[in-house]
């Protein structure tokens, strides 16, 4: 492979070479926006769901899976919501040669499939909470730019919806979801902002919408999920209702949690480097590569040693791909380099005498591990390796930020910035003139960076219900 594009300089070119070099994905279809997930990228994928599941149902929530059809009947129900919708949407009219009676919608999101369906499974106040999650393809006519894993057309979605007793619980919901979160992006090694989006760029039906964004670099940003408060106002429409203990009946409070292939695309733009890919041990498709290296100077078969290694590690709970084919050794590690595995074993003709192993870390470390403490060492590795990734990730994203005390600040457009807001819309869009891309929020949580107290308003000097929001430019 020829050398990669500058990532700080040209993005989007050398997100786009690395994903192919990574064969990650394969983007020839011969539908624009729907990709083939490759074996590779698949393996990867599979990975990450994994963290998804294992968080999300340490929160009590259930999998369930709804069907991928909606009927517009249904679909129509809640009229803010399709609005948010009704240009993305596919629609099938045909059952064969048959037309059906009723259009059928292709999942956009899942609101309108699930909920009435919720409203046979709510009854009582004992019937809640309802948790429930699924991982399915949702499918939006994406009529921008598609690129791989970041704006496509058939989207590998994890979407969780939830029924609530009030407002409260509901909002112990979307706080249990962003603790998940960050458990899942700790194990991504992946620094994220979390937002409460401003009133005209909510989720389309919700009360409010809380995003995840992450910096790209030069003041550009990427959403990789969001949560959502809806209130009751999916429930009414939906007749999601409940027998209270005192008897009257009342609507549920709903949520929903969704994340996206995004995120895979997200691991990519934060960690990748000129080699390619690295990808954290937790969602790597191998953890491991193990090559061989014959040497004319040796007698010694490093291959069976190679294997023993290879069982032992696997049994030990690492993902472990063994590469004893032919080409050279410079080759494989170039190849595995490319593809971002994070550790790296050699074996030659003198390991497999002196009964050690060579490790190299994708971030450049190497040592030596003797074979009666591989199993340890190697553990002790990936951790270090995560630990380096992760503190790499978060100087990176710390980088990211400036604090903008004047709207002149905004107009440099090169970071995403921390300013102070008054909540009024009208100071809101005069931000976003300002920075030519978007009010992402009002931060959930603490600043990244260091701020002084709050002063007026960055575009209009009021004090009243200042609060610190970030702006910046969405990809």
């Amino acid at each position: 492979m020829a050398e990669l594009p500058d990532k700080r300089g040209a993005f989007f070119d050398w997100y786009l070479e690395v994903i192919e070099a990574a064969q990650l994905t394969d983007k020839r279809y011969p539908v624009k926006g729907l990709n083939v997930w490759t074996p590779y990228g698949f393996r990867a994928r599979r990975q990450l769901d994994a963290v998804l599941v294992r968080e999300i149902e340490a929160t009590k929530s259930e999998p369930v899976e709804f069907p991928a059809l909606i009927p517009e009947t249904e679909f129509r129900k809640e009229g803010d919501h399709i609005k948010g919708f009704d240009a993305q949407v596919y629609w099938v009219t045909r059952g064969g040669s048959t037309p059906l009676d009723v259009p059928l919608v292709l999942r956009p999101t899942s609101e309108t499939a699930m909920y009435p369906i919720f409203a046979l499974w709510v009854r009582s106040h004992q019937d809640l909470p309802l948790n429930v999650y699924q991982i399915v393809n949702t499918f939006r006519y994406e009529t921008k730019t598609t690129r791989p894993f970041l704006r496509v057309r058939e989207i590998h979605f994890f979407e969780e919806h939830t029924c609530q007793i009030d407002d409260a619980a509901a909002s112990a919901r979307v706080a249990s979801n962003l603790a998940a979160f960050e458990k899942m992006a700790h194990a991504f090694d992946l620094p994220f902002l979390a937002v409460r989006r401003p009133e005209w760029d909510k989720f389309p039906g919700a009360h409010y919408t809380i995003a995840l964004d992450i910096p790209l670099g030069e003041g550009r940003t990427l959403q990789i999920g969001s949560i959502h408060h809806y209130r009751e106002n999916f429930s009414r429409p939906y007749g999601i209702q409940y027998e209270d203990r005192d008897g009257t009946q009342r609507f549920a409070h709903q949520t929903t949690f969704g994340l996206s292939e995004r995120l895979v695309g997200a691991i990519v733009a934060t960690h990748g480097d000129a080699q390619g890919v690295v990808f954290p041990s937790e969602i790597a498709p191998y953890s491991v590569v193990i090559i061989p290296v014959l040497s004319a100077k040796s007698t010694a078969d490093p291959r069976p040693v190679a294997a023993e290694v290879a069982e032992r590690l696997t049994a030990a709970g690492c993902r472990v791909h063994l590469d004893d084919g032919e080409g050279r050794p410079g080759a494989k590690y170039y190849y595995w380099e490319t593809r971002g595995v994070p550790l790296r074993i050699e074996i030659g003709g003198r390991e497999a005498t002196e009964r050690f192993v060579t490790v190299a870390s994708r971030l450049g470390e190497k040592e030596r591990v003797d074979l009666a403490t591989l199993e340890i060492d190697i553990g002790r590795a990936l951790e270090r390796f995560d630990a380096t990734l992760r503190v790499k990730a978060h100087e990176a994203y710390l980088q990211a930020f400036e604090l903008a005390l004047t709207l002149e600040t905004v107009r440099k457009r090169e970071k995403i910035y921390l300013i102070s807001w008054c909540g009024q819309e009208a100071c809101g869009h005069e931000v976003e003139n300002a920075v030519d891309g978007a009010l992402l929020g009002v931060l959930e949580g603490e600043p990244p960076i260091p701020v002084p107290d709050l002063p007026g308003c960055v575009a209009c000097g009021r004090d009243g219900g200042t609060r610190w929001a970030a702006a910046g430019r969405p990809i």
